[in-house]
């Protein structure tokens, strides 16, 4: 009798785990941790920080709940998952780094680029897409937008001159300029900038800032959340489903470490 819980195959003898190949790959905590953890950061309003989680569940260890949380962030994007399509605001931002003195919207003064993408449905929003990216030249947003949005579909941006080349790679792209910057000032991208301001507030207000290194992950969790925000159970149902469709992941690899 064998003291793990594994499968043992009767012809080869080779053994395998319940939780082999999934996001719980090797671990030590116990399953039922598990499951409670993928149940909180699915359907909790504002979220859930390590620190939370640690103290919700009884962890023993900081680190533990860090590396679980991590570990279910990276299993919250669907390898299947369909592109954008209809009419899509575009825009970017930056977060983290420091307040800065200098002048102008598009000044980077060690903040991170974000490039925002959000269906349009009615007055609302459908689903959406965060990516923290390396520029805003015309190659990097092109290529960006090809990758997420549907070709043909109709491209709502400001009038930035990175986003000029839509128009070349198939897209109905239809810039809008932003003539008033005073009290009464028209937002041109109104669900655009209604994500971006969700997405600092949650930022600082459920996880107090989060370093570059480790910044997609959270823009991938905000992104899961919000387009399944109306199904919260569904949601968790869904991670569970998705944490066996990613290669597992280990410390070091989220590290940035040596194995």
């Amino acid at each position: 009798m064998h003291r793990r819980l594994v499968w043992q195959c009767k012809g080869c003898g080779q053994q395998t785990s319940v939780t082999a190949g999934t996001v719980m790959h090797k671990t030590r905590t116990p399953l039922v941790l598990w499951f409670w953890a993928a149940y909180l950061v699915a359907t909790h309003t504002p979220g859930i920080s390590a620190l939370q989680l640690q103290r919700q569940l009884g962890i023993s260890r900081y680190e533990t709940a860090w590396l679980m949380l991590q570990k279910l962030r990276r299993a919250m994007v669907n390898p299947e998952r369909e592109p954008l399509t209809g009419e899509v605001e575009i825009d970017e931002t930056y977060v983290g780094g420091r307040h800065s003195l200098r002048r102008g919207g598009r000044q980077r003064d060690g903040k991170a680029l974000v490039g925002v993408a959000v269906e349009v449905r009615g007055s609302g929003s459908g689903r959406m897409r965060l990516s923290a990216l390396a520029g805003l030249d015309q190659d990097t947003l092109g290529s960006w937008v090809s990758d997420l949005v549907e070709p043909a579909a109709v491209i709502h941006t400001d009038g930035w001159s990175g986003y000029g080349k839509l128009g070349e790679l198939g897209f109905d792209h239809r810039p809008r300029l932003q003539h008033s910057r005073g009290p009464d000032r028209q937002f041109v991208l109104p669900r655009a900038d209604r994500a971006i301001a969700n997405l600092k507030n949650w930022l600082q207000g459920t996880h107090h800032g989060v370093s570059a290194d480790h910044l997609q992950v959270y823009l991938d969790e905000f992104v899961f959340r919000h387009n399944r925000r109306r199904t919260p159970l569904a949601a968790f149902q869904t991670l569970l489903g998705l944490g066996t469709a990613h290669d597992p992941t280990t410390y070091h690899q989220i590290t940035h470490r040596a194995a």
